[in-house]
């Protein structure tokens, strides 16, 4: 069996000392073969830096994922040969790349990072039809897991997308609004399913921003620059995710929330 960690959008650096803090014993704890998160907020609340990747990779990570704020920091940072993706529906003409085969032992899993259309700000190209090319190059080869971020704001586009894709892959883990659903499932095919994992940041907030700040824009209708606090008390989600390499069909996904003072 493949142990998946999938980590919920980290959030800033109160985010990245909770992964620090919390991964290195939670791997030993569920013997984790793997470890994933989404990573389009890492560097001060958006984009992603190579500091900031190195930092991760260092605390566990294995492979970072992004979303909408994938290029809000300098492009060069996916030249750099990191294990970072970036949404493979972006033109083709954006650096690095959107799917990867990673080796896990005698293992070859398949990640894909996608982005969703509805309510986000460009306009990106189809995800399910992205999904089948990318499925179609891998069609012939020995794949134990095929794992799916969508990083999507609409509810009802990530469900449709879970449709869509069941029976294709291993897991589709919905993320970008940082609150984690109560709807983990696998479905009859075998896929794992959850319409967002939630975060990994500042607990006393408004989806890891300060709420002083956030409060004040709903009030005035003025947009009040984020403030991301570095100290507090910080949330931990993730799901883990049990995957039968001889049928590519996950087995088990659990929520994981977590609570640490940074």
């Amino acid at each position: 069996m493949l142990n998946i960690l999938f980590i919920g959008d980290i959030n800033g650096k109160i985010g990245r000392e909770a992964v620090k803090l919390i991964l290195p014993k939670l791997k030993k704890e569920l013997k984790i073969d793997l470890v994933i998160a989404n990573g389009e907020n890492l560097a001060h609340g958006k984009g992603i830096n190579e500091t900031s990747v190195k930092e991760m990779l260092t605390a566990g990570l294995d492979w970072l994922t992004n979303g909408d704020h994938a290029f809000a920091n300098k492009l060069e940072v996916y030249d750099r040969n990191l294990p970072i993706l970036r949404p493979a529906n972006y033109s083709s003409e954006a650096p690095g790349q959107g799917y990867t085969l990673i080796n896990v032992g005698n293992y070859k899993i398949l990640l894909i990072n996608l982005i969703g259309r509805v309510f986000m700000p460009m306009d990106y190209d189809c995800p399910f039809s992205k999904l089948e090319e990318i499925l179609a190059k891998f069609a012939n080869k020995n794949i134990s897991a095929i794992i799916i971020d969508i990083h999507a704001e609409a509810t009802s586009e990530k469900v449709a997308f879970s449709h869509f894709a069941d029976g294709k892959v291993s897991a589709i883990i919905g993320t970008h609004t940082h609150v984690l659903t109560a709807d983990a499932k696998i479905s009859p095919a075998g896929t794992a399913y959850i319409t967002d994992v939630g975060m990994t940041g500042l607990a006393d907030g408004v989806i890891g921003v300060d709420k002083e700040s956030i409060i004040k824009t709903f009030l005035t209708q003025i947009k009040s620059p984020h403030v991301l606090p570095e100290k507090g008390q910080a949330i931990f989600n993730a799901v883990t995710i049990a995957i039968d390499p001889a049928t590519k069909q996950a087995k088990k996904i659990e929520p994981i929330i977590k609570f640490i003072d940074i």
